[in-house]
């Protein structure tokens, strides 16, 4: 009996070195991907005039409605949380006010595009913003984003720094962790402007563009790996019957405006955090949404 113990004990104890090494070996790799230099284009963009309202007007309904940055940053742009699950990330959106602890401190707009469109710090390195979502972002909405953020009352806080956890590590390794960085197209133009307002499916896909990260660039939805064991997957956008085939623009609507699905149950996280921007857009945003999706080819869930 003593000798099996023994041959139990070392057996998971070779496991657990075993284990111990793959882990720092994924560490290690995890770690040189983020210490990469990413080059990006410069654009040569001036910063919003300070004084105007309409542009500071239109940045806040771009931040609160199309863009949803609350969700990450807070109410108030001070900094909050995207994702606190120890396993696979530790990540907080950052104060992006002229407060004390303000990251972008110092910016200029080529630095607020990197950062926003491209998910690269001023240093080159990655960050981990899911700036995927924005990559479709016109050079007028970036400079009224700025127009709003710089009008905001300076508020101090300071934001802890973005980490990966063993499980975060390994999706990023594996390529599973959606590193907006490692995503661009660095020498492609932004649009000048975004498409006009009105419920055609041309605004419709620009509106959608920040999506894609949880439902997929085809939009028929999946498990979303990055997220906590309790996010359910993103739902199918397509018209096949296992997505919004039975829909009507009245369930879309109300999906979006009260976060209520079309079987009668309450959406959950992190569809909850978009329907608090999703209900403050227009109903053309939202109409023009519907439109492009019922212009998609129809797909089966995760497809």
């Amino acid at each position: 009996m003593k000798k099996l113990l023994k041959r139990a004990t070392l057996g998971v104890g070779a496991i657990a070195l075993l284990a111990g090494a793959a882990l720092g070996a994924v560490s290690l790799k995890a770690n040189s991907i983020l210490a990469q230099n990413f080059e990006t284009h410069r654009i040569k963009l001036d910063f919003p005039d300070s004084a105007d309202q309409a542009a500071i007007e239109r940045g806040r309904h771009l931040v609160d409605s199309r863009y949803g940055c609350a969700a990450c940053h807070g109410a108030n742009l001070a900094g909050g949380v995207m994702l606190d699950e120890a396993p696979i990330g530790r990540l907080f959106g950052p104060n992006l006010t002229r407060g004390k602890g303000s990251v972008v401190e110092g910016y200029d707009m080529a630095e607020w595009d990197r950062s926003v469109r491209h998910g690269v710090k001023p240093s080159g390195r990655a960050s981990l913003m899911p700036a995927e979502d924005f990559f479709r972002m016109s050079d007028a909405e970036l400079l009224d984003i700025v127009a709003y953020a710089r009008a905001l009352p300076p508020t101090d806080n300071r934001v802890d720094t973005p980490s990966l956890g063993p499980v975060g590590k390994v999706l990023l390794v594996l390529g599973k962790f959606p590193l907006a960085a490692r995503l661009q197209e660095p020498t492609r133009a932004h649009a000048a402007v975004p498409p006009e307002t009105s419920d055609s499916s041309e605004f419709g896909q620009h509106l959608i563009a920040t999506c894609t990260g949880c439902h997929r660039q085809n939009l028929a939805g999946g498990p979303m790996p990055f997220g906590p064991p309790d996010w359910p997957a993103a739902a199918n956008l397509t018209s096949h019957e296992s997505g919004l085939g039975t829909w009507s623009y009245e369930d879309f609507d109300r999906a979006l405006t009260e976060g209520i699905s079309k079987d009668g149950h309450a959406l959950k996280k992190p569809m909850t955090d978009v329907v608090a921007g999703t209900r403050q857009m227009l109903p053309t945003e939202r109409k023009a949404i519907w439109t492009y999706l019922r212009s998609l080819t129809s797909a089966p869930d995760g497809t």
